[in-house]
C-alpha cells in the first residue's frame, strides 16, 4: 500500500523547492476552544483538493503563487460530480478523481451525522487550491471570507483536509 513519499523519493525539482522555500512560522498558532461535544456540533469541511462543481469557475492556475480563492460546495452536492482541478503534479491525482471523498469527505460527514457522531453537517463547505506558495492573499483575504461563511452557518468545527 503506497504511503507518503520520503523526500529522497521526490523528483529533484521538489527536493530543491522544499530546501529553499521560505516557510512561514505562525506564532502564536491561532486556535479556538471547542464549545460543545463533537456529537452536538455542526461540522464544515475545508479541502485544498481544488474541487469545483459543474458550472463553477475553475481555479486560475496562472495566478503567481497560487489562486487563493475558494468555491462553496453545498452540503447536498454529489461528490461523484466534483471536478478536480488541483494544479500540482507532485502527487498522483487518480485516487481523488476516483473517489472525491478521499479529499472531500462529504459522504462520510453525512454518515457520521446519521450515526450520531456529529450533531449536524454544515449547509456549505469550502474547496480551495492547495500548493499555494505565496499565502499572503490567502491569509489576508480568503481566510476571513471563508470564516465568515462558517460564522453565518453557525459552524462549530471545521475539518481541514489538506491535499
Amino acid at each position: 500500500m503506497p504511503g507518503m513519499a520520503l523526500p529522497s523519493e521526490l523528483p529533484l525539482k521538489y527536493r530543491l523547492f522544499l530546501k529553499t522555500y521560505a516557510w512561514r512560522k505562525i506564532d502564536p498558532v491561532p486556535f479556538a476552544q471547542v464549545k460543545r461535544p463533537v456529537a452536538e456540533s455542526r461540522v464544515g469541511l475545508v479541502s485544498s483538493a481544488g474541487f469545483v462543481l459543474p458550472g463553477q469557475e475553475g481555479f486560475d492556475d496562472t495566478v503567481r503563487g497560487g489562486d487563493p480563492s475558494f468555491r462553496v460546495i453545498p452540503a447536498d452536492s454529489d461528490p461523484s460530480t466534483f471536478l478536480e482541478s488541483h494544479k500540482s503534479d507532485a502527487f498522483d491525482h487518480a485516487g481523488i478523481r476516483d473517489d472525491p471523498n478521499l479529499a472531500f469527505p462529504l459522504t462520510r460527514m453525512h454518515e457520521l451525522r446519521a450515526q450520531g457522531r456529529i450533531g449536524a453537517v454544515a449547509p456549505r463547505h469550502l474547496s480551495c487550491m492547495g500548493s499555494i506558495t505565496a499565502p499572503g492573499r490567502l491569509i489576508r483575504d480568503t481566510a476571513p471570507a471563508a470564516a465568515e461563511i462558517f460564522v453565518e452557518d453557525e459552524v462549530d468545527l471545521a475539518l481541514l483536509v489538506p491535499v
